[in-house]
């Protein structure tokens, strides 16, 4: 059954990018800045320096919303290089616009054009750069964004990921997707509506979606160019993905997207779930059956919308029955982690970009989007446990970080 609660999750809210967007300009006594607002995202705790490179991929299927057309998605690839080179943007220029226009279109929240510099941020990963083979074939993790959201406000964690020694491929699922840009700057906006038929169908077409993108690197790593214009491709991309070792996380509908995904594609080994629920138009399949393979829940704090009761996001609280459900029936290795003091959002760039709006926002705002917790320990707990869970499932790697609670992360806990 589709609950607000549910629904709560699977969005961040409804129209959840207006609210994401807004979240560095909503104070209305604070003055604008002279110049804008510039945001700095935290160095890579890995070992390797990234490339990176975009993909348009074109498939058979027809698009579910716009069925005169096939479906098409943009993907972001990062991966190991030899060497740093130019870097890349945050945000495309279109990108960066259609984000800077959603979060003045309230005039009343106080943010005015050009208060943040949404294009002047600059990744960690250097475009296009050569593809470091000295360890052979990596292994592949993709990532999902969550409803109403662009993939881009989730390249901390990507990108961080990639340099622990991992392609890393993150998905935009058009039309769910707030915005994409396409290649000659092609811009398509989201039909999201946060209704459980519309995302029923937004499921079950991110599956297929996660589906095709799989299908497409096979073609990549056997030396085919998937790319619907033939751009030109990093040296040494081709031969450099290992999909016998394939993992898959994702944010709010994104970690449903995950679970989901799994359920119904064995190419994928294990994944992670932050703080979706796994009933957002209809029960996952992954709910009702299970996986035999690995799969970690991580929740953050939360405020219930019927009752205004706060929560602990996890699978003892009620709040979502759906991971209370999931729980019970997995049978494979299972975790259920918990950031204390942090909100939804938290598992977003949002928790690099808001504390440095600080003085455009009111405190109480600041907190419902990414809590009270530290925000550079959270974002170290998020890059240590995402890369040692698929340092554990997908290379075989041995830790105890999964063994119980570590004092190097006193924010977090596991659920038993």
């Amino acid at each position: 059954m589709f609950t607000l609660r549910s629904c709560a999750l699977a969005l961040t809210a409804a129209m959840t990018a207006t609210v994401l967007l807004t979240a560095c300009g909503q104070d209305q006594t604070a003055p604008a800045p002279s110049t804008p607002a510039k945001i700095t995202l935290p160095p890579l705790s890995g070992r390797y320096p990234i490339g990176t490179t975009d993909l348009h991929l074109v498939d058979s299927r027809p698009d579910p919303w716009h069925p005169a057309d096939k479906r098409e998605l943009m993907v972001t690839v990062s991966y190991p290089a030899r060497r740093t080179g130019e870097r890349a943007a945050w945000m495309s220029p279109g990108i960066a616009a259609a984000v800077d226009r959603i979060a003045t279109a309230a005039p009343e929240d106080g943010l005015t054009p050009g208060t943040i510099d949404w294009g002047g941020t600059e990744r960690l990963a250097s475009n296009s750069a050569e593809v470091d083979r000295t360890g052979g074939a990596w292994p592949v993790v993709l990532f999902s964004h969550g409803f109403g959201v662009v993939r881009e406000l989730n390249s901390v964690r990507t990108d961080d990921l990639a340099s622990h020694g991992y392609v890393v491929v993150s998905i935009s699922h058009t039309y769910d997707a707030q915005a994409v840009e396409f290649p000659g700057g092609r811009m398509v906006t989201s039909d999201a509506k946060p209704d459980p038929a519309f995302l029923a169908t937004a499921m079950d077409t991110r599956v297929a979606d996660t589906q095709f993108v799989l299908d497409q690197l096979d073609r990549l790593h056997r030396g085919e160019n998937p790319d619907a214009e033939n751009r030109t491709l990093p040296a040494g991309l081709a031969g450099a993905l290992d999909l016998s070792k394939v993992g898959m996380f994702g944010h709010s509908l994104g970690g449903y997207t995950a679970g989901e995904a799994m359920y119904r594609d064995r190419r994928i080994a294990a994944g992670i779930n932050f703080d979706g629920s796994m009933n957002a138009g209809k029960l996952g399949e992954v709910v009702e059956h299970g996986l035999d393979r690995p799969f970690m829940l991580v929740g953050a704090d939360g405020v219930h919308p019927q009752t205004g009761r706060r929560f602990e996001h996890s699978h003892v609280d009620d709040a979502d029955p759906s991971w209370g459900q999931f729980w019970a029936g997995q049978p494979g290795w299972k975790r259920d982690l918990h950031f204390d003091g942090a909100a939804h959002n938290s598992f977003t760039d949002l928790q690099i970009a808001v504390p440095q709006c600080a003085g455009l926002l009111t405190p109480k705002l600041r907190e419902q989007q990414v809590g009270t917790i530290n925000p550079a320990r959270s974002v170290d707990a998020q890059q240590d446990y995402i890369a040692a869970f698929f340092d554990l499932h997908l290379k075989h790697l041995g830790t105890d970080l999964f063994d119980g609670n570590s004092p190097r992360h006193p924010d977090t806990r596991f659920i038993p």
